[in-house]
């Protein structure tokens, strides 16, 4: 899910995951963020995306955004 989209050209976008816990078996949410290439800026906070990894396009970013699965839900004001 894009979570930022203030940069030219990048998204960040955080991806969750359920993790169990090895004594406790209880599920742990885990959160990544990553930075990643959307040439067209098409990309707007709320949108659920499918990545691609790439090659280093600078320090941080190493993925690139392949399709928008789900646009989020704009509210009308």
């Amino acid at each position: 899910m894009v979570v930022s989209n203030k940069m030219d050209k990048t998204v960040v976008v955080v991806v969750e995951r359920l993790v169990r816990h090895a004594q406790y078996h209880k599920y742990l949410r885990q959160r990544e963020r990553y930075k990643a290439h959307d040439e067209k800026n098409q990309c707007q906070v709320g949108d659920r995306v499918r990545l691609v990894e790439t090659r280093p396009l600078s320090r941080d970013k190493r993925w690139a955004v392949r399709a928008i699965l789900s646009a989020a839900r704009r509210s009308p004001t």
